[in-house]
């Protein structure tokens, strides 16, 4: 079952590449969380195709719809959202999805409609006879499903499906922001040969001991803006200037170009997670590993304390916190409440023009040449914010996971005042 997070906090989403939506389900928010709609569509546009110039050129609005799960009193603002019609021939039905309220504790769902479909481009791939892209999923999908697949733009293998991940992390992220002034950050580290010379995780764990140990959120805010500005989302902005000329002379090339992607959680809170089966290292770097194109996920120093001795390694410990963080956040899976680090690494887009050898579906051999199609050259400019909102999922649930450990008798009073019932 392809879930998200759970089994407290969970997101489950359905639709292809070139369906007509994509729809979410957001399960295990507890009452109380106030949402917004506007602030969600803050985070699908960072992902959505067209919003950048280093992306695929095809360009959808991606307005989110929200149908369930909400409320507030007042009902004016409550139903203020975007408006969402059905159509059959001369019958029609209208209703307007919700724009703010209080999370219920109900499933909250919500809907994308996919407006810039050319399921035509994708007819090459169509078939027993339709040809492979080499890297692809064409043929594992189609021998797999038994011929019953969706190959327009990969089907439910496009990155396209990452708008449930976008919708429930950015839940997540309001609910770790109001509880604990969580922030969670993420910034292009590497694109093809080309490093970045100034770290995220660096930086942030400079502010971290400006600060005493948490970051301030003015601080934070800032941070985000900066990062959020940039076209090449990037600490280094030497660096993004020079990936954006390595990426466009790419693309004119016909292939495309592998990237790293700091992704960090500054003010987490500690003692959240568990040691062994559902480490939050686990639980975290699956979810992050399990996007589509990832090729490796690393946590705080990664491999380099391969070369270190266990003196060199140690983070030192004072009264007042950890003086270092190269467990990146996390000890025998559990947080430390210093920042969680992680590294991404993503392989070169697999659709590219170049020709390259391949088969059709039948196993024939051919030489694979792409005719259309609409592709990122770097996958890893629009991937950040939604590795930022699989580690908000995971670390949600990790909290309430935590949260349903400690059991009080007032958690179960439902008329107070009745003492000794």
């Amino acid at each position: 079952m392809e879930i998200l997070g759970g089994p407290l906090f969970a997101v489950a989403g359905a639709g292809e590449s070139h369906g007509p939506a994509v729809t979410t389900i957001v399960f295990g928010c507890p009452p109380g969380l106030f949402v917004r709609a506007a602030d969600i569509q803050h985070y699908l546009d960072r992902r959505r195709p067209g919003s950048n110039r280093h992306g695929t050129p095809r360009h959808e609005d991606d307005t989110v719809v929200l149908l369930a799960g909400l409320y507030q009193d007042d009902l004016d603002a409550l139903t203020a959202g975007a408006a969402v019609t059905v159509q059959q021939g001369d019958d029609h039905a209208a209703t307007t999805g919700y724009a703010a309220g209080y999370t219920t504790g109900e499933p909250i769902a919500a809907i994308v409609l996919s407006t810039a479909k050319k399921s035509a481009d994708y007819a090459q791939f169509s078939g027993p006879a339709g040809e492979v892209r080499p890297g692809h999923t064409d043929l594992v999908k189609y021998k797999q499903s038994q011929g019953f697949v969706d190959p327009r733009g990969g089907g439910r293998s496009s990155y396209r499906s990452t708008i449930s991940d976008v919708i429930g992390g950015s839940i997540a992220r309001r609910f770790l922001a109001d509880r604990f002034g969580t922030v969670i950050l993420s910034s292009i580290c590497q694109v093809g040969e080309l490093r970045a010379r100034r770290s995220l995780a660096a930086h942030v764990e400079e502010l971290v001991k400006a600060g005493g140990g948490r970051v301030d959120p003015a601080q934070l805010t800032a941070l985000e803006s900066s990062l959020e500005a940039a076209e090449i989302h990037a600490l280094d902005a030497e660096f993004a200037q020079e990936a954006g000329q390595l990426i466009k002379a790419t693309r004119i090339d016909g292939d495309s170009l592998g990237a790293a992607v700091e992704v960090v959680a500054v003010n987490p809170p500690p003692l959240v997670g568990d040691p062994l089966y559902q480490s939050l290292k686990v639980r975290v770097m699956g979810a992050l590993g399990g996007l589509n194109a990832v090729q490796g996920v690393e946590i705080g120093a990664g491999f380099a304390v391969v070369e270190r001795r266990g003196s060199q390694n140690n983070d030192p410990i004072r009264a007042g916190g950890y003086q270092g963080n190269t467990h990146g956040g996390l000890i025998g899976g559990i947080t430390t409440g210093m920042p969680l680090v992680f590294r991404v690494g993503f392989k070169p887009t697999s659709t590219i023009v170049k020709p390259q050898q391949s088969v059709r579906k039948d196993l024939s051999e051919i030489e694979f040449n792409l005719r259309k199609g609409r592709h990122d050259p770097c996958v890893g400019v629009r991937a950040g914010v939604t590795l930022e909102s699989r580690l908000a999922i995971e670390l949600m649930n990790a909290v309430l996971m935590h949260a349903a450990a400690q059991v009080t008798p007032a958690h179960f009073q439902l008329f107070p005042q009745a003492t000794g019932a």
